[in-house]
């Protein structure tokens, strides 16, 4: 850690300060952390390296008005650490390899981290990252987004309840069709990282998409992935990284469990969703009509559970921010989780406990120990795998 960085803990009375790496133009992500972190006026961003490219980086800072623009993470992160209105937390937006890289270096100046998933770009490199995490004390989030849906809150607190019983089964899938055809072969910068092992890591679609799947699971069931049998497939005519893939799970408790996810199917866009069984009821939630939960009690009719309804959990009704019947969804799930992410920083600097609710560095680890697992399975021909540690 750096011991000269300045006492920056008091956030009272003011925003926290947020700078960003990463994200500058031609990137989608970036923008979405920058709304997300300012949308319940919980942070501002005041400075990034928002580009490897030195023009590009300044730019894109003149393009979000901000303060202070680096041409490097490292330059950015020792004079933030150094300034006494330097940033508080950094928000990583870059391709994978850089997560760990650049999300070691603000740890190691004393800054906290908001960071993209998945983790790093090796599980080796994950649980570095986390094991820095841990000796420095700083809230770390990991921007599983999806977490943050409203009725995604309403089905955890149901699974917690006990309202569906023993869970026996848990069907999850993400299904896309971006990368149908070999568009990283046309420049595309976005598909052009995401097929390439050297910046996108092991996995391919599983890495992009496939975290997200899983993550949901764990996060609505409560049950981690303890063992895996993964087939993984390239469809697409030289590609070197997964754009397919169908796996087998089972699961802490005994439940078991498929996770579907692909970027080549056909008519797709963003079709995240997830159906749980248990001895007494069922439920199911598509992101795609996100203010909506199904639950399904045995021997009863379906219930549809709305956004803001009278009846949600009080998790859920805490992730609601506006009228039932009016629209909410993909930026407010983020922001959900920008918004415990700084209320924990705010809980650090009067020296109480972190709450936490929003992914951490321990769900990015699973993640990474979940790629490995599935990439390893299927090179062994679909063999069973354990998949926690």
């Amino acid at each position: 850690m750096n011991p000269t960085a300045p006492d920056r803990r008091d956030l009272a009375g003011r925003r926290a300060r947020a700078g960003i790496v990463g994200g500058g133009r031609g990137a989608f992500i970036g923008a979405v952390h920058r709304i997300a972190a300012e949308l319940d006026a919980g942070a501002l961003v005041v400075a990034g390296a928002l580009s490897s490219d030195p023009e590009l980086a300044r730019a894109s800072a003149q393009d979000w008005l901000l303060e202070r623009s680096y041409d490097s993470y490292v330059e950015m992160a020792r004079a933030e650490a150094a300034r006494a209105d330097g940033i508080d937390f950094v928000i990583v937006a870059t391709p994978n390899h850089l997560h760990a890289p650049v999300a070691s270096v603000f740890l190691e100046h004393g800054i906290a981290v908001v960071c993209d998933k998945p983790l790093a770009h090796s599980l080796s490199e994950a649980e570095a990252l986390a094991a820095l995490v841990a000796r420095s004390g700083l809230p770390f989030a990991l921007t599983h987004n999806y977490t943050g849906y409203p009725m995604v809150r309403e089905a955890r607190e149901r699974v917690r309840a006990g309202a569906l019983g023993a869970i026996r089964k848990v069907l999850v899938e993400y299904q896309q069709d971006w990368l149908m055809e070999p568009l990283e072969r046309t420049g595309q910068k976005q598909a052009h990282w995401r097929t390439d092992p050297a910046r996108a890591g092991a996995g391919g679609c599983i890495g992009d998409i496939g975290t997200h799947a899983a993550n949901l699971l764990e996060f609505v069931t409560g049950r981690q992935i303890l063992a895996l049998c993964a087939d993984l497939t390239s469809f697409v005519p030289g590609r070197a990284l997964d754009d397919d893939a169908n796996i087998l799970l089972r699961l802490e408790g005994g439940a078991k469990g498929t996770l579907s996810c692909s970027q080549v199917a056909c008519g797709e866009e963003n079709a995240l969703s997830i159906r749980v069984y248990g001895t007494a009821a069922g439920l199911e939630w598509h992101q795609q009509e996100p203010n909506t939960l199904l639950f399904k009690p045995a021997h009863q009719p379906w219930a549809r559970l709305r956004t803001a309804s009278a009846g949600n959990s009080e998790r859920a009704r805490a992730a609601t921010r506006i009228p039932a019947g009016h629209p909410e969804g993909y930026l407010e799930a983020f922001a959900v989780l920008y918004r415990e992410f700084i209320a924990d920083l705010r809980r650090r600097a009067r020296g109480e406990p972190l709450l936490g609710g929003y992914p951490t560095v321990e769900d990015g680890l699973r993640g990474m120990r979940f790629i490995a697992s599935a990439v390893e399975s299927s090179r062994r021909g679909g063999q069973w795998l354990a998949c926690a540690g």
